[in-house]
């Protein structure tokens, strides 16, 4: 199982995105605060619509509470990174951190795993990518390097 961590996520519709990125992808979603927003926020709801039942979900106070409860191989997406997202063989169980929307990780963070930093390329003159996109894509590529386990891989039409 992937676990997807988001680091004080700011906006409400991106973690819903993301949490209903991790109900499809049976991904476990660790949200460390603080957050930016009430879990309980309608705009966080509709944006993860009518998954939330699928989802498994671990808040935490902050990065060091998340630490003290859990151990595993860490991978850092941030825009400050050397090695591309793809370049990685990510294990069963990997833990993918994410930053916040307006400053990503913390640097400090960063710099204590530099070798363990990720980035998506984008063009010299693109800040970033949008939090939940950014998701979206390193999960699908440590899903693709597993094989998708229990994923549906092919589907059927309806009317023919």
């Amino acid at each position: 199982m992937i676990q997807i961590v988001l680091v004080e996520p700011e906006i409400p519709q991106n973690t819903g995105n993301i949490a209903r990125t991790c109900a499809a992808t049976g991904a476990r979603l660790h949200l460390v605060g603080p957050l930016g927003f009430k879990i309980d926020d309608a705009k966080l709801k509709r944006a993860g619509l009518d998954y939330w039942y699928l989802l498994d979900i671990t808040y935490y106070d902050n990065l060091d509470d998340f630490f003290a409860k859990n151990k595993g191989e860490f991978y850092f997406a941030s825009t400050k990174a050397k090695h591309i997202y793809s370049d990685v063989t990510y294990p069963d169980g990997a833990y993918l951190f994410f930053g916040k929307e307006t400053k990503g990780l913390p640097e400090a963070l960063l710099a204590e795993n530099y070798d363990r930093a990720i980035r998506i390329p984008m063009i010299d003159e693109a800040r970033s990518l949008n939090l939940s996109n950014s998701v979206a894509i390193v999960v699908y590529e440590a899903l693709r390097q597993q094989g998708f386990p229990n994923m549906l891989t092919e589907g059927h039409l309806t009317q023919f």
